[in-house]
């Protein structure tokens, strides 16, 4: 659909619902924009949303309900000259006047800049995690782009890690700060119900994990940790879900380590609950995280968790489960595992401990309300 104010006209709602206009860098599945599709999923007609995908990728789409009034909108053409985009940017939102303006993660932020110009609309910004540039180390001209362009804005941070460096690195006053943890559906992901059946070959306890393959989900370290325990005669199976840009280096990966016996790439799901079922021992293996979704769906899905020791990961995890996480590590990821793996008491055990902690912190409604009042500007 292209980008123009007529575009929104023809969604199928009220047409005095507030507009929110989200900005993705992507709108391929992954966490905040699975997020989002939970939101608007919840409240219907409540608001029009109009999205805008800067990389064209919409597949997310798919997870929004035909009750929801959506309208996809194509972003401004580039221009290599920086000021020229921001030009352009502002021009388009004050073109489509949206009630509320979201942009997500770094990637929008030329659309944070560009609201600083007056007349700004009413700017939400929503910051879930760093690709592998920032995963150890925040780059510090990013740092004063958001120091600058985030100022007068409300800030939303599912983690206490993005907490303390909006704070303490973006220098962002505390009043323009929320801490929102996300949340999960535990009526749709929990222990009992349809399982998928994975046609997996060989014996042995099912690892799983559910993750865009891209460079920062560090997967090959899950296939290196694998390898060892393979070598050292321990019986498992392992399955990938998920797709994204490492999947061919992954798969030929699996050959090279000879894993291709045990080990499985499903590709995405549009629906992961029930393969969360067929898991024994879920796996991250990520070298940067905040608050990953598909870790709170796999406590909810009542799964032992074997983890790299990221972002919020360790609070998130019944305290049970803490011995099984890792440093960034093959050998101490393996180390993790093995236990698990060997000892179907302390998986229902510490599966057990992660549903209760999921039911008691991590309800999805408590999200929903949080943000709903964002929207509305009736957050305290």
């Amino acid at each position: 659909m292209p980008l123009d104010s007529s575009a929104v006209q023809r969604s199928h709602s009220r047409s005095d619902a507030p507009l929110v206009l989200h900005v993705f860098p992507s709108f391929a599945v992954g966490g905040a924009q699975v997020r989002f599709a939970a939101l608007a999923n919840r409240f219907k007609a409540r608001w029009r949303h109009a999205v805008i995908s800067l990389n064209g990728d919409e597949a997310c789409a798919d997870r929004v309900g035909q009750d929801v009034p959506l309208a996809m909108l194509s972003p401004p053409l580039e221009d290599p000259r920086l000021t020229r985009r921001v030009w352009r940017i502002h021009r388009t939102l004050q073109e489509l006047r949206p009630d509320v303006l979201v942009t997500s993660n770094w990637g929008s932020m030329e659309w944070a800049v560009a609201n600083r110009l007056p007349p700004s609309l009413r700017h939400l910004h929503t910051e879930d995690g760093f690709g592998p540039e920032e995963a150890g180390t925040q780059l510090r001209r990013r740092v004063m782009t958001r120091h600058l362009a985030l100022r007068g804005s409300t800030v939303v941070l599912p983690s206490q890690h993005l907490l303390r460096l909006a704070r303490e690195e973006w220098r962002l006053p505390p009043a323009s700060l929320r801490y929102v943890p996300n949340g999960v559906d535990l009526r749709r992901f929990r222990p009992d119900g349809p399982t998928t059946w994975l046609d997996l070959p060989g014996e042995g306890p099912i690892i799983g994990t559910v993750a865009a393959l891209r460079p920062e989900k560090a997967l090959d370290r899950l296939l290196y940790a694998a390898a060892i325990l393979m070598n050292a005669g321990v019986a498992f199976r392992l399955v990938v879900v998920g797709d994204g840009p490492e999947r061919q280096r992954l798969e030929c990966l699996a050959v090279e380590l000879d894993l291709s016996g045990r080990v499985r790439f499903t590709g995405a799901m549009p629906d992961p609950a029930p393969a969360y079922r067929a898991f024994d021992v879920f796996a991250l293996s990520s070298a940067t995280e905040q608050m990953p979704f598909s870790l709170l769906e796999a406590m909810a899905s009542g799964l032992p968790v074997a983890s790299t020791d990221v972002g919020d990961v360790r609070a998130m995890l019944a305290p049970e489960n803490h011995p099984h996480v890792a440093a960034a590590d093959d050998a101490a990821l393996a180390a993790a595992l093995r236990p698990l793996l060997e000892d179907a008491t302390l998986r229902r055990g510490l599966g057990a401990a992660n549903r209760r902690r999921a039911e008691r912190d991590f309800d999805q409604e408590a999200m929903f309300q949080a943000y709903a009042a964002l929207i509305d500007g009736t957050a305290a």
